[in-house]
């Protein structure tokens, strides 16, 4: 994986929340009305789409995404795909760089929460109803439905291509059957934790640092511009679930020349208030993790560290001066 570019004009779904399209943590196309001329895997890549001149196959000009041949029947296309968490959606982007004489011009999407795949007679629900679309462009839409979903189907109207397809939200956990001694990692964005604010995210998404496993390269990690000013950067993450922390680890993997002096970390259990308000109330927020010197790249664990503050809801993360983090785990105890 290489560094993803981050959009300027991408709202702020996409820099707090998984892509629950993501195929490297399971995501997975189950089956289209057609994808004659790209097939339908092509779509979840992770990787921004390309394009490629003059690079033709079989059926045609290569295109980066899905796309389906000239429709000459009633009717219109569409996909369904296996998300990697069961999850709630807070919005989509329907992407279609470098389709511009073969875009759909329009779409619209469905959900489903089922056990196993869909079938004939399983039931949708509309998550996001038909949107004009223009070639070569990103189309972001928040979506406003707290029901959990487990697969979506996507609709084009009525043939063409899409590049990309990122469908951003929280997974959905049972908490009620989780025990209450269990050391769960309560940070972790497949555990619904996501990010709420940062200062920056020039080199690398913040919410990078909740994904599952280690990085694997420089870019899959929180890298903020080089600071030319006092004070350092800063990162508010809401946990999953409310909990007592009992060990956090905070890995430099990748970063050498550029990993954090120290690092410290604030927390408290929230009630009330905005997101927004969030920002303020963290400057005073009491502290969870003292500064502690860092390394290059390596996994950080601390115990003893921690202050005992009791159940929280939310941390701040905080790199003395700045600089990149891969992951940050907050392993605790329900509350």
């Amino acid at each position: 994986m290489s560094i993803i570019q981050i959009d300027p004009n991408a709202p702020d779904f996409t820099r707090r929340h998984m892509n629950l399209a993501d195929p490297r943590l399971g995501a997975q196309p189950i089956n289209c009305t057609d994808d004659f001329f790209a097939p339908m895997a092509r779509m979840l890549d992770p990787e921004p789409a390309v394009f490629i001149p003059g690079k033709y196959d079989t059926h045609g000009k290569w295109m980066d995404g899905w796309e389906s041949r000239r429709k000459r029947v009633n009717g219109h296309d569409h996909i369904v795909v296996r998300l990697a968490r069961r999850g709630v959606i807070h919005g989509v982007d329907i992407d279609t760089s470098h389709f511009t004489g073969n875009y759909p011009p329009a779409a619209s999407l469905e959900g489903c929460d089922c056990e196993g795949d869909p079938v004939d007679s399983t039931s949708w629900t509309e998550v996001l109803p038909s949107v004009n679309l223009q070639g070569n462009s990103h189309h972001y839409h928040a979506v406003k439905n707290d029901k959990a979903y487990t697969h979506i189907r996507l609709h084009i109207y009525p043939d063409g291509g899409i590049a990309r397809l990122r469908v951003y939200g929280q997974p959905k956990r049972d908490w009620a059957s989780t025990s209450r001694s269990e050391l769960i990692d309560l940070a972790s964005i497949e555990n619904g934790g996501y990010v709420v604010a940062t200062n920056n995210q020039h080199f690398g998404l913040a919410s990078n640092m909740l994904m599952p496993g280690r990085g694997v390269n420089m870019g899959d990690g929180w890298e903020t511009r080089r600071r030319r000013e006092p004070g350092n950067d800063w990162c508010v993450v809401a946990l999953g679930q409310a909990g007592v922390i009992e060990k956090i680890e905070v890995d430099t993997c990748h970063f050498k020349g550029n990993y954090p002096d120290r690092c410290s970390l604030q927390a408290a259990f929230v009630q009330g208030g905005t997101e927004t308000s969030l920002v303020t109330q963290s400057m005073f927020w009491p502290v969870l993790l003292p500064e502690q010197k860092l390394q290059m790249d390596l996994q950080h664990y601390f115990e003893k560290e921690i202050a005992k503050l009791g159940p929280i809801s939310h941390v701040r993360y905080n790199m003395h001066p700045d600089g990149g983090t891969s992951r940050l785990r907050l392993w605790g105890k329900l509350a």
